[in-house]
């Protein structure tokens, strides 16, 4: 037996008047995250159809926010059976996981994977085809 529950709305009062709307953040002052374009982060890639390469266009979604973004950069693929890091690798295929270097056209409010796994993490989505291509972890958010 299911119960359904009533539809819930939750209301913040600030003490100053400030234009902030759904999907926005509110958090301590010293606990901000980082207004990051330009993000490092280690991604498996789960597209078998196509590799990830440098300079695709994919859309990102970062916590209730989605914006496109550029692969830069990929700086390695990681062998997960001897942790070797390839540097020469150009591509990720299915399954491979790397560290990729992105920029946004906005700024997301990030922080390191580490710190924070709710504003550390992050999927790409292929906009041609609306499936999720990665997963990823932020290293560093600049």
């Amino acid at each position: 037996v299911t119960e359904a529950f009533p539809p819930m709305s939750v209301t913040v009062r600030l003490e100053d008047e400030i234009d902030i709307s759904r999907g926005d953040m509110i958090c301590r002052p010293h606990n901000t995250p980082a207004a990051a374009q330009d993000i490092e982060a280690l991604v498996c890639w789960m597209d078998e159809t196509r590799p990830l390469t440098v300079g695709a266009k994919y859309a990102i979604k970062h916590t209730t926010r989605t914006a496109r973004a550029i692969v830069k950069g990929l700086q390695y693929r990681l062998d997960v059976n001897t942790l070797h890091r390839d540097e020469t690798a150009t591509q990720l295929g299915l399954n491979d996981i790397g560290r990729i270097r992105l920029r946004t056209t906005v700024p997301l409010m990030a922080d390191e994977y580490r710190r924070n796994r709710t504003t550390g993490g992050f999927i790409i989505i292929d906009e041609a085809t609306n499936r999720t291509v990665a997963a990823g972890m932020i290293i560093e958010a600049a």
